[in-house]
């Protein structure tokens, strides 16, 4: 038996992944930010094996100017889902009705979901469904999918549409001189072209869509009847016929909503306008920022995430399971060397990352509650303002904000910024936010030099944000990335509280990624590591000074000196931090492993390395792991970001060049002014690219002296 498939279609935080999720019990991100949902998602419904849904891109039209609108139009068209689903926010009926207005066109089977209802009725206002339903010609229902009201309602509407097969054509009649000219086009169209699609690729033709032009095979005789059509009509409108649709169909939609709607206090500021005068205050929005971000990560870092944090480190992983296991591989009688690997390599190095969970949850925790009450969608307002002064868009920020969490889905997110230029150099930069992966490592610089400091852990977010900033100004004046800054269009939900089962669920669903992470990539990482830290070339057990890794790391070490931690076990657990970031703590917990009872700060590895590491150079330290070429995994999705292995390659050498540079002035700077040390060639150095720099944040663009030819760029 076939399976029907329905279509979920709806502007942006219009409810529409909410629903889905609902629907299907699908674990999706759920946000109020632009680009949650980059392809269309599939998922079947519960209980119902027959009937699979597709959470569609959120979109404002069918006429594609982005890459979301472009993969709903392809996907209506060409897929012709069974029925749609099409989510309103009720409480901007006129705004989302006119993307309805082009779903009925379509003729497709379609029932209109009023979403926000509860909202609209606190506010004293009132939409009569029944005269809505009779206007637009399909059934219309009330919903709340956050407090779970009109969603079985909305599935059995669709089951009894799908059940009693097609639906009557509905759609909007225009002025009586523009349905003429439809009708006249409508009657030329290919026999290709089903009844039930002729009204909408009538309307297309009349707008001269190029892309709809492309697809259907017309004559020249036909095309210049088509022409002379458009044309005639354009001088009785005396507007151009793109023009013409869009005044009829707001004409007909501020008729529907006269005799639908009923509004109350209209022009009285609503809790969210009032709240946003002040966050989105020209002055007050950054600072505002600043301390919402200190205070995410002093919660995570120095106080609620510290105590989970704790117990796992000194309590289970500090006493119980060293303990336990030991005891158990005693009685066992396990060999020696089997037990080293096990206490030693396995529990201190996957022990040392998962102690930091506690820490994460709470970090991800704070961050949904902030992306669900709808303070995030404000500052991709206000970052978009800050953003277009140096060469990026607000849609910069998007893909930012998500990787706080993994920089994969981060750099995934950028394919919905149009411009290519600004598409490439944003998946450069937006791995220079601090990850969850690289969490850890700011938890053990900040315990091991700066446990009574708070301004350490909110600096690496916002060096991040600095590192992003410089690098578009920067590269923004090269030949490379010139260009308009691509135009960044959202709409600001209003604010509310978030739901407590989707915080919890998103909370649950980072964790359980990281600690996944943790039994997969670190475990075997722990193995390799301890293996080369405790054999030398001859394969005998040696102590870790005189292993193979300390061998490799020696050879390397040099490279990083200059930045003040040549060490080799600095060295190489940041070599490691190629593979996953994790493997940085997970290293140290390797490479000390002998020492019991690590705190949740691991500050007991550093007096190990107390003749090479200063508080500066931990600083250090931390803003090159920070800066660098993220993990293997993100390096996979830039290389299938970029499609193309030299953009993948300068991508990653300017990701380390920058982290090395950023290291190497805060390290002799701060060597120099803080530490009293004597200036030096390689102060000279620091200076001499602080200058450097400099010049090239304030020289003028470099002019472009290519011309392009029919697509082709010509030296």
């Amino acid at each position: 038996m076939k399976k029907k498939t329905m279509a979920l279609v709806g502007n942006p935080n219009s409810g529409k992944t909410s629903l889905f999720n609902a629907l299907t019990g699908a674990n999706q991100s759920v946000g109020n930010w632009p680009g949650v949902t980059v392809e269309k998602k599939e998922g079947q419904i519960k209980q119902h094996s027959d009937l699979l849904v597709q959470d569609l891109p959120g979109i404002y039209s069918l006429s594609p100017y982005t890459p979301e609108e472009v993969v709903a139009r392809d996907y209506l068209i060409e897929g012709r889902p069974d029925a749609l689903l099409n989510i309103i926010d009720a409480n901007n009926l006129e705004r989302h009705l006119y993307l309805t207005t082009q779903l009925l066109e379509l003729g497709i089977p379609m029932i209109v979901a009023l979403n926000m209802m509860d909202v609209l009725e606190k506010q004293g206002s009132i939409i009569h469904t029944d005269k809505l339903a009779y206007a637009l010609g399909v059934p219309v229902i009330k919903m709340s999918v956050i407090k779970n009201k009109g969603v079985s309602e909305s599935l059995h509407n669709l089951e009894q549409l799908l059940k009693n097969g097609n639906q009557a054509p509905s759609y909007p009649l225009y002025d009586n001189r523009l349905e003429v000219a439809l009708e006249e086009i409508a009657s030329i169209l290919p026999n290709t072209i089903t009844s039930s699609q002729k009204r909408w690729y009538s309307i297309k033709f009349f707008e001269r869509d190029q892309q709809v032009l492309k697809q259907i095979d017309l004559s020249e005789s036909t095309r210049a009847e088509l022409e002379e059509i458009i044309t005639i009509t354009e001088k009785i409108f005396k507007e151009d016929s793109e023009s013409i649709i869009i005044n009829e169909r707001y004409a007909f939609i501020s008729k529907v909503v006269a005799l639908c709607s009923v509004q109350k206090n209209s022009n009285q500021f609503s809790v969210s306008d009032y709240v946003d005068s002040v966050v989105t205050n020209r002055w007050l929005a950054f600072p505002i920022f600043a301390g919402v971000m200190w205070l995410v990560y002093y919660l995570s870092i120095q106080t609620v995430g510290t105590f989970g944090t704790d117990w796992v480190n000194d309590v289970l992983f500090g006493n119980w399971v060293p303990q336990t296991v030991e005891h158990i591989l005693t009685v066992w009688k396990i060999a020696p060397w089997l037990q080293a690997l096990i206490l030693e390599g396995i529990i201190a190095g996957v022990g040392a990352v998962l102690g930091f969970l506690p820490q994460l949850m709470v970090l991800f925790l704070c961050l949904s509650f902030l992306e669900d009450c709808g303070y995030m969608s404000r500052i991709a307002f206000v970052m978009d303002r800050f953003f277009r002064r140096f060469g990026l868009s607000g849609k910069s920020f998007i893909p930012m904000l998500v990787s706080t969490g993994c920089g994969v889905p981060g750099i995934m997110a950028c394919r919905t910024i149009e411009n290519e230029r600004d598409r490439k150099m944003t998946i450069m930069t937006t791995t220079f936010m601090p990850c969850s992966a690289k969490l850890p490592i700011i938890g053990l610089i900040t315990g091991a030099f700066f446990p009574h400091q708070t301004w350490v852990a909110p600096s690496a977010y916002f060096v991040g944000m600095a590192a992003i900033v410089l690098s578009g100004i920067i590269l923004k004046k090269t030949r490379l990335f010139q260009g308009d800054t691509a135009p960044f269009i959202m709409e600001l939900p209003d604010y509310h509280w978030p739901r407590v089962q989707n915080s919890v669920r998103q909370t649950w669903e980072r964790s359980k990624s990281f600690v996944k992470k943790a039994g997969t990539v670190i475990f075997a990482s722990s193995v390799i590591i301890w293996f080369l830290s405790s054999f030398d070339y001859q394969g005998q057990m040696v102590e870790t000074s005189n292993s193979l890794l300390a061998t490799m790391g020696r050879s390397i070490a040099p490279v990083f000196k200059p930045l003040g931690w040549g060490s080799w076990e600095a060295t190489v657990a940041t070599i490691t931090g190629l593979i996953a970031k994790e493997n940085v703590v997970g290293t140290f917990g390797v490479l000390f492993g002998q020492i019991n009872n690590v705190s949740e700060t691991g500050k007991e590895y550093w007096p190990l390395l107390s003749n090479q590491i200063t508080p500066i150079a931990g600083y250090s330290f931390l803003l090159f792991n920070l800066l660098c070429a993220p993990c293997f995994a993100a390096i996979g999705a830039i290389r299938r970001e970029m499609n193309d292995w030299r953009w993948t390659t300068f991508a990653i050498g300017y990701q380390t060049g920058l982290a090395y540079l950023v290291s190497f002035v805060v390290y002799q700077f701060g060597h120099v002014m803080i530490e009293e040390a004597s200036f030096n060639i390689e102060t000279f150095l620091a200076v001499l690219v602080v200058m450097i720099v400099g010049y090239l944040l304030v020289r003028k663009p470099t002019v472009s002296k290519t011309k392009v030819i029919e697509g082709i760029q010509v030296l």
